[in-house]
């Protein structure tokens, strides 16, 4: 085999000329151009262009490193005018457009972000942080537009995920058929979440069936006047978690008045009782048994609050068939209960109906959507160093999207 093939394969390059090779202290330096048919096009469309000039001559882009020993690719870099975007430096084969390293090099520092902590992967690369955040966008935009990663949505789920201290959130949006996060921007309001149905299209806004989300007003009202064609599905954890709050403002209330009475054993006991009432029955101890026992005996009403909690966990582990005719008991016996807790959340619920309904009938929960947000918020700490959530975005784009590249030489 020639000596330039073997370092076209060593270096990773395609449409590429292998020039010459030289030392020079720490680095070699490889000199290269591109090859006749990859010459004069534009860096940002790729067309074949008519040449404009020299540019600023010799330039130099970081390849992956040999051992220990740093590689540069040197070439020319001359601008040629495309009849879309004007006068722009030409497109080279083994480098993406304005980047400083090659194809290669970019890959690998989006898969290393990807999978590694910020320390290994500067190690590793010898390059900075917010370097780091500037490869990882400039992949994410060369996997193409957000329209593409669009098309052919029809269920999708919605939710917002704290990045940052001072009530900085992000809108994500995944789509329950792929499991894939498709869209993600900064803000947690009806101003950002049009923004997603504006890329989405009208057409896209149409072939919208069902939509998952929280409470929030924000969600609803936006996919309501956006997507006349989805059915909202009120996630069943939230809807589960409502009545775990009534139960512990229950045993709170409880609580106050042993201490008030200053029946301070009750309030001991009380004060223990909380995981035994908040816990699965499935997941108890034996010790949380007995305490389920005893208040079973000693406090009717707290008991009964723990009854109402397990009955609406009940309510979305029933059929389709039945889920329904079990849910509006549910909502008779909460609102006639006489604990006001529970009182405010049937309230809620029966407000929320047609949601929840939709949810028991589909099957169709907010999990993907919070097993991504979980996700988000691992690699937030990843993030730290970045200026903006653009490069947070970007990385979970290339981990939750995937959107992330193969490592260079695997298929």
């Amino acid at each position: 085999m020639h000596p330039a093939r073997i370092w076209k394969w060593i270096l990773g390059v395609e449409d590429t000329v292998i020039e010459t090779l030289h030392p020079e202290g720490d680095r070699l330096i490889v000199r290269v151009r591109p090859m006749a048919r990859a010459r004069r096009r534009c860096g940002r469309c790729g067309r074949r262009c008519s040449a404009y000039d020299r540019g600023d001559g010799r330039r130099r882009w970081r390849g992956l490193d040999l051992g220990t020993v740093r590689v540069y690719l040197e070439a020319e870099s001359p601008r040629v005018r495309c009849v879309e975007h004007g006068v722009v430096v030409a497109a080279v084969p083994w480098a993406r457009h304005g980047a400083g390293f090659t194809r290669a090099f970019d890959d690998m520092t989006a898969w290393l972000a990807k999978e590694c902590a910020k320390t290994a992967i500067q190690a590793l690369m010898r390059i900075s942080w917010p370097t780091v955040g500037r490869i990882i966008s400039r992949v994410m935009a060369d996997a193409g537009p957000p329209s593409d990663r669009l098309k052919n949505l029809r269920r999708i789920g919605i939710d917002e995920v704290s990045y940052r201290k001072g009530q900085r959130y992000l809108t994500v949006v995944v789509d329950h058929d792929t499991g894939k996060l498709v869209w993600a921007a900064p803000g947690a309001d009806k101003a950002t979440l049009n923004k997603f149905f504006d890329l989405l299209g009208h057409d896209g806004c149409q072939t919208i069936e069902l939509v998952s989300a929280d409470a929030a007003s924000w969600i609803r009202e936006v996919v309501t006047d956006r997507c006349i064609n989805a059915e909202m599905c009120m996630d069943a954890f939230h809807v589960v978690q409502w009545a775990t709050q009534a139960l512990d403002e229950v045993r709170r209330q409880y609580w106050r008045k042993a201490r008030t009475w200053g029946q301070h054993w009750k309030a001991h006991d009380l004060r223990g009782a909380r995981w035994a009432l908040l816990k699965n029955p499935e997941d108890l101890t034996d010790r949380q048994r007995i305490v389920l026992a005893e208040l079973q005996e000693t406090n009717k009403d707290l008991f009964r609050a723990y009854l109402l909690k397990e009955q609406l966990r009940a309510v979305f582990q029933a059929p389709s068939d039945g889920a329904t005719r079990l849910l509006d008991s549910w909502l008779v016996w909460a609102r006639r209960c006489r604990l006001e807790p529970f009182v405010k959340v049937a309230s809620t619920i029966t407000q929320l109906r047609d949601q929840v309904v939709s949810a028991l009938q589909h099957r169709l929960s907010n999990a993907r959507v919070e097993a991504t947000n979980t996700g988000i918020r691992l690699i937030t700490r990843r993030a730290y160093g970045f200026h903006s959530p653009q490069a947070l975005i970007a990385l979970a784009m290339l981990r939750f999207g995937g959107l992330c590249p193969d490592l260079p030489g695997r298929a």
